[in-house]
């Protein structure tokens, strides 16, 4: 017989736990590749979700534009996101909850300080306007059309910058001035010479006047006439001169209003010949503006007398040619030396009017009466 060894005589069988421990570590390379590019592939995936999810937004911040790359969905987020801060007078152009996507734009127009100069008032303003006219419409601020405003309208705003309102008003007023009239003299062959006869009266004229008045922030900066009317026109007046030849010597051109025995005048020590002496006569002035002529610098006739003459001060007197003749001259008592030169409508009898350049001293002159007037002649005294 024959020894049974005691070990097993064949391999084992393999069971399924030893078999999968055996696959596991064949296979384990194969495990850890398959994980590690699983993961790979999650996170790739992640980031073209998350890339998938961002938009372009344009933000123009006070003239700046920049493109930004967010995931945020409306306005209030964005600004938040990148740390962009409004002040109180900054204005967006659109709401905080305005919804944003790609190709949004979102505008923000920062506030400007400046002084505001208008009304008589000085203030401190807070504008997003981008021109002076645009700031000051948005501070409410209304432009007449003759206003003035510094600087231009169209220039462009600043941080600290000054800007005044001028306020221009305009008034037009109306006066009424005389017109007085002229004199014209004919010859007539009817009457006798050196005598006279009114042919037709003259009438008084008017001329109505518009002035312009300019005022700048309630001072007066300008003042003109701006229109001239000739509302009644003058009458002039006629008057007839006798040519008839007198058999006789001609008398005086003029006739006396009071004889005096009286027929020299004493006057630094000398003694002047005169040819009458006039007691009581009134004085008044006149100027050759319109208020006295109703004629203004450049007005034909402006300035001219009567007799052909340009007034002059200190000289020229207006007289009735009937009392003293045209071109003779005078002596007035407190007045001193004057010539005839002038007529006028209301100048009648014992009255003379007195040329001064000054419309207010002429004015302030008023109407003086009880003056001795010493007629002297055609020829002034030489020096006295």
């Amino acid at each position: 017989m024959g020894v049974v060894p005691l070990g097993d005589t064949h391999d084992p069988r393999p069971t399924g736990k030893l078999f999968a421990t055996r696959w596991k570590h064949e296979h384990l390379r194969l495990i850890l590749l398959c994980a590690i590019l699983s993961f790979a592939l999650t996170i790739f995936f992640l980031m073209l979700m998350r890339s998938a999810s961002a938009h372009s937004v344009t933000v123009v911040d006070g003239g700046a534009s920049t493109v930004i790359q967010t995931r945020s969905s409306d306005v209030q987020s964005l600004l938040k996101e990148q740390n962009i801060a409004l002040g109180p007078y900054d204005k967006l152009d659109q709401p905080l909850d305005a919804e944003l996507g790609e190709g949004s734009t979102v505008e923000i127009r920062r506030a400007a300080s400046v002084t505001l100069l208008a009304d008589w008032k000085t203030e401190t303003k807070y504008t997003t306007g981008e021109t002076v006219k645009d700031a000051l419409a948005s501070l409410g601020v209304s432009v007449g059309p003759d206003d003035r405003i510094f600087p231009d309208p169209d220039t462009k705003v600043y941080d600290g910058m000054k800007i005044r309102v001028i306020r221009v008003t305009k008034r037009v007023l109306e006066a009424k001035y005389p017109v007085q009239f002229a004199v014209v003299e004919k010859k007539d062959g009817t009457l006798q010479e050196g005598s006279k006869k009114v042919v037709q009266t003259g009438k008084q004229g008017t001329v109505v006047k518009q002035f312009e008045k300019v005022y700048e922030d309630g001072k007066l900066v300008s003042d003109k006439m701006i229109s001239k009317t000739v509302a009644q026109p003058a009458v002039q007046k006629v008057v007839a001169v006798g040519t008839k030849k007198k058999p006789a010597v001609v008398a005086l051109s003029y006739k006396p209003v009071t004889s005096s025995a009286a027929k020299t005048l004493k006057l630094n020590g000398r003694t002047i010949k005169v040819k009458n002496v006039i007691s009581n006569v009134t004085l008044t002035a006149y100027t050759a503006g319109p208020a006295s002529t109703g004629k203004d610098v450049g007005d034909p006739g402006y300035g001219v007398t009567a007799s052909g003459t340009e007034v002059s001060e200190g000289r020229t007197i207006s007289v009735d040619p009937d009392v003293i003749p045209i071109g003779w001259w005078v002596y007035i008592e407190g007045i001193g030396f004057r010539r005839a030169e002038d007529t006028g409508s209301a100048i009648k009898g014992k009255k003379i009017d007195v040329y001064f350049e000054s419309e207010k001293y002429a004015y302030k002159f008023g109407k003086k009466r009880g003056y001795t007037v010493y007629v002297i002649g055609p020829v002034k005294p030489s020096a006295v």
